[in-house]
């Protein structure tokens, strides 16, 4: 006997709806009784840290299930090995985010041999605030302000955690577009261990995230013993008004490109990401319940408490400014790769 078409078009409406309604279900029942992982690329105590251990105590209520969180810090080459461990090695099944350097992705475009990965392929869930990047140093060096800087009678000595991160990026930029006296010593695990040699007067000076260094560093700051010296932003921190920026130094078109693409390239520095592969409805999932988390009043009343900025930037946004960095020109290009990766 054959269906009347209504009929047909009843138990097709209904096939529908089971369909509909059973994919958030999955999607739903996936994340209970699981641990997710944050893999953060630097060691205790730095900015990436921070922001994720306190993401990390928020996150699981916006997520359905509400899984276990844990933050793993996973340390070396300024952080690409965490970023090629999430690329190449973690499973595509929404339970590892990654935190990692947005810079990397420079040296992935310059050719760095070390980096495993595409930055194209991973998926953002965003960044908790934007970056500004501070040239801060210690009362030994001599340095107070940025002509202190200009006029030093030896090259300024910079702690750095490696290529890819603004702590080394930053510095390389700032002596090629500016001529200023410095040398980047690349090797510490963190942020934290970069500030601690700057403190002990193993080195002079740190560039590095404000936001990040107002709250750990505000002792040292309010007694003199570290002095904020340049800004590498484009526009005007109001935390920062007597601080000049860089690029007011800036003497030639290329001197201020470079200084745009410090500040393009570092702004959105602390991306969360997911492995490729991982299903779009998870990614969603995810995506959601990170945004949600940094709008969520008892992390904002934490953040505030420990003078972390929130300012979330989505993550289809944060993958559209990363994908621009694949335009930058062969001879921009050229001229980074000598300037960030120069031949051994």
């Amino acid at each position: 006997m054959r269906l009347r078409s209504s009929t047909l078009q009843i138990l097709f409406a209904g096939l529908w709806l089971v369909i509909l309604f059973a994919a958030p279900a999955g999607a739903q029942d996936f994340y209970k009784d699981k641990t997710l992982r944050i893999v953060v690329g630097y060691s205790a105590g730095g900015s990436f840290d921070l922001y994720s251990r306190m993401i990390g105590r928020h996150m699981s209520k916006h997520l359905a299930g509400n899984p276990t969180i844990i933050v793993e810090n996973m340390t070396g080459a300024g952080g690409i090995i965490a970023a090629n461990f999430l690329y190449n090695q973690a499973k595509p099944d929404g339970l590892t985010i990654g935190a990692w350097a947005a810079p990397l992705i420079l040296q992935q475009i310059m050719g760095n041999e070390a980096v495993k990965f595409d930055g194209r392929k991973f998926s953002y869930l965003g960044v908790p605030s934007p970056y500004d990047t501070l040239c801060t140093f210690n009362a030994q060096s001599g340095v107070k302000t940025a002509d202190d800087w200009f006029a030093a009678k030896r090259p300024m000595k910079i702690a750095s955690i490696g290529p890819g991160t603004s702590t080394s990026d930053v510095p390389k930029l700032l002596k090629e577009a500016l001529n200023l006296p410095l040398q980047v010593v690349e090797g510490y695990k963190g942020g934290a261990d970069a500030r601690l040699a700057v403190e002990s007067g193993e080195v002079d000076g740190y560039c590095g995230s404000w936001q990040t260094v107002k709250t750990v560093w505000r002792p040292a700051f309010e007694s003199g013993k570290i002095h904020s010296v340049l800004l590498v932003t484009l526009k005007q921190n109001p935390e920062l008004k007597n601080v000049p920026l860089a690029i007011k130094y800036a003497k030639t078109d290329e001197a201020k490109l470079l200084l745009k693409i410090a500040d393009n390239a570092h702004v959105a520095q602390f991306p969360y990401s997911l492995p490729p592969g991982v299903p779009a409805e998870r990614v969603k999932q995810l995506q959601n319940a990170f945004i949600q988390t940094l709008k969520d009043p008892d992390l904002l009343v934490e953040a505030k408490k420990s003078d972390l900025d929130i300012d979330p930037i989505d993550g289809p946004t944060i993958a559209k400014t990363f994908a621009s960095l694949y335009d930058i020109d062969p001879g921009t290009s050229a001229k980074l790769k000598a300037i960030l990766a120069p031949k051994k």
